[in-house]
């Protein structure tokens, strides 16, 4: 799952896993405690906004240089009425639009100045760097009382000559617990680059250090995502690494749970999760813990017929409940279409699980969580994709009833079920209205690439169509020229 711009997914039918995972960029999260999922405020009008990417957007004719859009909350939710659509030609913005730069490829977002508004770290990994190509960058795009306008700040690759592709997945979170956000930084190796928190306005952070958590380097291409999320209820945020495991042939899939400490991350605590590609983390259960929820989303076994460790037909969720000694693991539980009453049934390329996200939809204090369904077949449309909502209790996640399901046919959804549209490519669960109840943010590949968003609202105690809408590329400034993969990669 790790192309910077997550384009691939129109060929993993055939690829489903034979020796590595499908080659796609991942969402990454930002900052969390253990009771909340932080969602970004980057206005602070205390509405949840939503940052997508747009990586392979043309831009002044330049092929896949990439355009970031940012859709800010209203309490009529998000549209393309109110937002700010980005490129490296914006006013202020570092860098310029250079073809296949893939500028918005990740994105995370945290306080990184202290100013009370959310700031944007955006990477374009495939920029080259004078003569290092595909060297990557990275920026930090501050928040504002009118958003993110596009001012901001390179942030220096600290070892240009150590690795390709600096800001390739990206993290946000306080992680030595000093109340400043810090940036944890990929690149196409093992080493993560830690950005401590005190960002100063010419985008110098207060300090940096490295881990390296047991993952293969630069033929995998270092990790495949970072998720950053408070599991053991401490005051620092932890890191979850997805990557391919050191030391194995076929490089099978590994997550790895790094412990955030007064002193900041240590890779040297690591502790082994069940594995997933995307990972999210909140406290389902309400029980002062962070849970890890990761998507398994491909099938049982490799084209060759080879066992996949821990996965499920059509794809498995795994939830991982957390404590104060950190995720349980051994009591790990997996989830299918073929679980309970969850809808659907598994299918060989579903792609159960390709994204998720968490997010409080009733209010009742339970997190609740979305599943993306990107493959799902439904009728003569094949990959047409579909999600799922499941909802929280005491217990963790309910499959036994209460479930929901959204795919482009459902009545009062925007669109229709067509081949190959991927509808659940990305999901988010924000309150993007300030009625603190989260809504359902959906990305596809709509019309072949050209991407498009969808918003479900909350009702009050489930997602509803009421109200819903499409958000379109070329209605929020991006070309269609191409394949801009408009809403492909949401920011966490």
């Amino acid at each position: 799952m790790q192309h910077t711009l997550r384009l691939a997914l129109a060929t993993a039918t055939a690829a489903a896993l034979t020796g590595g995972l499908l080659t796609f960029s991942a969402a990454t999260a930002t900052a969390a405690d253990a009771t909340t999922v932080p969602q970004a405020d980057f206005n602070n009008d205390g509405k949840g906004d939503v940052a997508f990417s747009a990586g392979g957007a043309q831009v002044a004719g330049k092929k896949a240089a990439g355009q970031l859009v940012v859709l800010y909350g209203t309490s009529t939710g998000v549209s393309s009425a109110k937002r700010s659509t980005i490129s490296q030609n914006t006013t202020g913005t570092p860098g310029s639009a250079e073809t296949e730069d893939g500028f918005s490829s990740d994105t995370a977002y945290a306080d990184f100045n202290g100013d009370g508004y959310d700031d944007l770290a955006v990477s374009a990994p495939y920029e080259d760097v004078g003569s290092d190509k595909d060297g990557g960058a990275l920026a930090i795009l501050w928040g504002s009382a009118s958003g993110i306008t596009g001012k901001g700040v390179t942030v220096a690759d600290p070892a240009p000559t150590s690795h390709d592709r600096w800001g390739r997945t990206l993290a946000a979170g306080d992680f030595d617990g000093d109340g400043k956000a810090d940036l944890a930084v990929g690149s196409n190796t093992a080493t993560i680059h830690v950005l401590k928190g005190g960002f100063n306005s010419s985008g110098t952070p207060g300090g940096r250090y490295t881990i390296k958590p047991p993952i293969q380097g630069t033929e995998a291409g270092g990790p495949l995502n970072l998720t950053a999320g408070n599991i053991n209820g401490g005051p620092e945020t932890d890191l979850v690494v997805d990557g391919y495991e050191t030391g194995t042939e076929w490089g099978w899939n590994r997550n790895y749970f790094i412990p955030g400490t007064a002193s900041g991350l240590k890779s040297s605590l690591a502790k082994t999760l069940k594995p997933g590609i995307i990972t999210a983390i909140g406290d389902i259960d309400a029980d002062g813990y962070g849970d890890v929820v990761s998507g398994a989303y491909w099938n049982t076994t490799t084209e060759d017929g080879t066992p996949v460790p821990d996965s499920g037909k059509g794809g498995k969720v795994w939830i991982t409940h957390g404590s104060d000694g950190g995720p349980l693991t051994g009591s790990a539980t997996g989830i299918t279409q073929d679980t309970g009453s969850v809808p659907g049934t598994a299918e060989g390329n579903d792609f159960f699980g390709y994204e998720l996200d968490l997010g409080d939809v009733n209010g009742d204090g339970y997190l609740d969580l979305a599943i993306g369904v990107a493959g799902e077949n439904i009728g003569r449309a094949a990959n047409t994709g579909t999600v799922v909502v499941l909802y929280g209790d005491a217990n963790g996640i309910n499959t036994s009833s209460g479930a929901q399901s959204f795919a482009q046919d459902t009545a009062g959804v925007p669109g229709s079920d067509e081949t190959d549209d991927y509808f659940g490519l990305d999901v988010k669960l924000d309150d993007v209205t300030g009625d603190g109840k989260a809504d359902l943010v959906v990305g596809s590949m709509e019309n072949a690439g050209d991407g498009s968003v969808v918003y479900l609202p909350s009702g009050g105690t489930k997602i509803t169509t009421s109200g819903a809408r499409s958000v379109s590329p070329s209605a929020s400034g991006v070309s269609t020229t191409g394949s801009p993969y408009f809403g492909a990669n949401f920011a966490d």
